[in-house]
């Protein structure tokens, strides 16, 4: 049995299986953190250990690698090992109906929590019904489901891009400047992630009278290199960069144009970091975590073990500025160039170590 809580109050109680207000503070605020106006789930609670699965869709791209890894190095840590009696990983590829089949498989055998990256959001109403009837917890993560019957897990778009705006920002105010004319370097179009996070940088930036030329770089660190170059040619010098993804294709563009030092609003790549402190680029790194895998695994034991959380967790953006870049904390120099930074959250756990995720494979388990 569960509960969703709503700030709808008595109205709904007539519904059955509904509270009467929003929880004044759930479970661990500081890490499950609300979005704005949610509701909140609570299961009863369920004696461990547990068994848990992690169903992904698609695996072949280094950020869905780096998820697979970190909840695996999760699943391994001492703390989380003994309140674990089986753990799987599986990757299904594009296929929406391979996946929900193999959701199904893991209900089937009795497993008491399932996290996962939808391939389609709007294909799981069968399974989350089927899931509830077994005692199942389902957490979705990253490309959330088009639902609030389940907590799902992810990092608010708008806040993400609303960082990497306020870092460009705050540089140019150091060096006494104006925000004149901004290059947005857009991620795949057609996207609800790249449709949201463009509405933020323009919400931000249009109110000062700031001109936005907007690229689409389709989170591909070559397409970002060629259009940002074409954009440089076409309208000449910035004053600063929002990049959603591929920056670092972004900042070989403007070396190569030989354009004057401006801030960046970039991703979380380890090469992002490196050229910003080579170069003495100012301004932010904004990371997109893939170990919100791991916070997903956390959210189902919370769950599994009687806790209040809410419907739609947004997590705190992991951020860094270039003056706090420091090798062989907040970057790299002994790592790929693709190694995604987002190596966890503090304000959840300990973040993962570099090493403590590459010791992990990517494969099914």
């Amino acid at each position: 049995m569960f509960k969703i809580t709503t700030a709808l109050g008595t109205a709904l109680l007539a519904l059955g299986g509904l509270t009467q207000a929003v929880s004044a503070e759930t479970y661990r605020p500081e890490c499950f953190a609300p979005e704005p106006g949610t509701s909140t789930i609570q299961y009863d609670a369920k004696d461990g250990p547990y068994k848990l699965a992690f169903v992904n869709g698609f695996a072949g791209n280094d950020w869905r690698v780096q998820a697979i890894q970190s909840a695996k190095a999760w699943a391994a840590r001492p703390e989380n090992a003994g309140k674990i009696e089986e753990f799987k990983v599986v990757s299904v590829g594009n296929d929406a109906t391979a996946q929900i089949a193999a959701i199904d498989n893991f209900i089937a055998a009795g497993y008491d929590g399932i996290t996962f990256i939808a391939v389609n959001p709007t294909a799981f109403k069968g399974v989350i019904s089927r899931a509830k009837r077994a005692g199942t917890v389902l957490v979705p993560f990253d490309n959330i489901l088009d639902t609030d019957q389940v907590v799902q897990v992810n990092e608010s778009q708008f806040a993400l891009e609303g960082a990497k705006v306020d870092g460009v920002l705050d540089a140019l105010k150091a060096a006494g400047k104006e925000p004149k004319k901004i290059l947005e370097v857009r991620g795949l179009p057609g996207n609800s992630t790249d449709r949201d996070r463009s509405i933020a940088v323009h919400n931000a930036l249009e109110p000062l009278g700031v001109e936005i030329v907007t690229v689409v770089g389709n989170w591909d660190t070559g397409t970002s290199q060629k259009v940002v170059a074409d954009a440089l040619a076409t309208h000449g010098e910035f004053d600063g960069v929002i990049s959603q993804h591929g920056t670092a294709g972004t900042i070989n563009a403007l070396l190569a144009a030989g354009h004057p030092t401006i801030p960046i609003g970039g991703d979380g790549e380890n090469g992002v970091r490196l050229l910003m402190k080579e170069h003495g680029i100012p301004g932010v790194s904004a990371v997109y975590a893939p170990a919100m895998s791991a916070v997903a695994l956390e959210a189902a034991v919370a769950l599994l073990e009687g806790n209040e959380l809410p419907q739609s967790v947004h997590l705190p953006i992991p951020t860094a500025v270039t003056a706090d870049f420091v090798d062989g904390e907040n970057m790299f120099t002994s790592l790929p160039k693709s190694f995604n930074l987002g190596v966890g959250y503090p304000e959840c756990f300990e973040v993962f170590t570099p090493e403590e995720l590459m010791g992990q494979s990517p494969d099914n388990q």
